[in-house]
């Protein structure tokens, strides 16, 4: 396993992470401690999870394992807060009053005294950013967090809560942990610029596309069985229906499916090496229900493709240029030298 700062702090983190999403829900508390074993073993030392994660078990599942392994002092530990944690008006949301509650619930379900990394899970549009921001910068001052964190931001979100924390003085958001892979590379656009800028590191999620990256769904033949798009064909960004229509899909598909045959290695080993070594990226967060599954993934641990691999897979994902004003008519550099006043 290889080791990276995470973002432009002095905490140092496996390059990849492990994700708790199906932590008691697709995956048991057994088999869940058997992949943090397995995990651990392998040189991993981040943990992500969330406090809606299986209804808050997920983070129950990883603190029974953190009381009886004596693991805390050799990981870091990530959640967030932000989504419906009750049914009452204050129990969703980044507010002082939402965040305080779930921050102090999730110590309790973790059984820890204070996260590493906590992260807002997504941007709130009812709350003043003023108010979520002095949460975090509190939480760190009162030592019930080390690091903030955010998720799902835009560009403009993620620098308005740069700029601000700046002008305030407060403690730096760490990382942003957007959705990136070889499907998703919007992001390249506007938000991994803005990660750059303000020395954010990247913490991406669903680096498999869905598992759309591993093979396993056939673009003739909708899927059945114990897959996520086998028991929901239709789900969300991944939906078969969509997906299995696009040729770029199709092409990206083809080109990791040849680069892994001639290594002679899984499609999904290729899938994370090209994600791990992109700009910004401090750790990929997996995602597993099986310990087979995982094993296959930390495979590309120490897994690093050639150039030319690397351009394969940058032309066949490659999104195309945006309309205005990313590229196309109207974004041409100037031909002729600018001086001061009119032309």
């Amino acid at each position: 396993m290889e080791y990276r700062t995470l973002g432009n702090s002095g905490a140092v983190v496996s390059t990849y992470a492990l994700g708790t999403m199906t932590f008691g829900n697709e995956t048991s508390e057994e088999g869940a401690h058997e992949q943090l074993d397995r995990y651990v073993e392998a040189g991993g030392t981040f943990i992500d999870t969330a406090d809606v994660y299986s209804a808050g078990v997920s983070e129950q599942i990883v603190g029974s394992w953190l009381g009886k392994s004596s693991q805390r002092d050799n990981v870091v530990v990530a959640t967030k807060g932000r989504f419906p944690t009750g049914n009452g008006p204050n129990d969703v949301g980044t507010s002082r009053v939402h965040l305080r509650r779930a921050l102090d619930a999730s110590l309790t379900r973790l059984g820890v005294d204070y996260i590493d990394l906590y992260q807002l899970h997504a941007w709130d549009p009812v709350t003043p950013l003023q108010e979520t921001l002095g949460f975090l910068e509190d939480a760190v001052r009162d030592g019930k967090i080390v690091y903030g964190g955010v998720s799902n931001f835009t560009g403009w979100q993620l620098q308005k809560a740069a700029d601000l924390i700046d002008r305030q003085g407060w403690a730096p958001l760490v990382t942003l942990q957007p959705q990136y892979n070889l499907l998703v590379r919007e992001i390249e656009w506007e938000i991994v610029p803005a990660a750059l800028e303000n020395k954010l590191g990247l913490l991406p999620w669903s680096p498999l596309g869905g598992g759309w990256l591993t093979g396993k769904y056939s673009f003739d033949e909708e899927p059945t069985g114990a897959t996520r798009l086998g028991e929901d064909p239709d789900r969300g960004v991944e939906s078969w229906h969509r997906r299995s229509k696009n040729q770029r899909v199709r092409d990206v598909v083809d080109a990791v499916r040849a680069i892994a045959e001639a290594r002679g290695i899984s499609m999904a080993q290729v899938a994370l090496a090209w994600l791990v070594d992109r700009p910004a990226v401090t750790s990929v967060i997996l995602g597993a229900r099986t310990t087979e599954q995982l094993n296959d993934n930390l495979a590309a641990a120490d897994l690093h493709l050639t150039p030319e691999e690397t351009k394969q897979l940058d032309e066949a994902s490659d999104p195309g240029p945006a309309d205005y004003p990313y590229g196309g008519p109207g974004t041409e550099q100037r031909s002729r030298p600018i001086t001061a006043g009119r032309a």
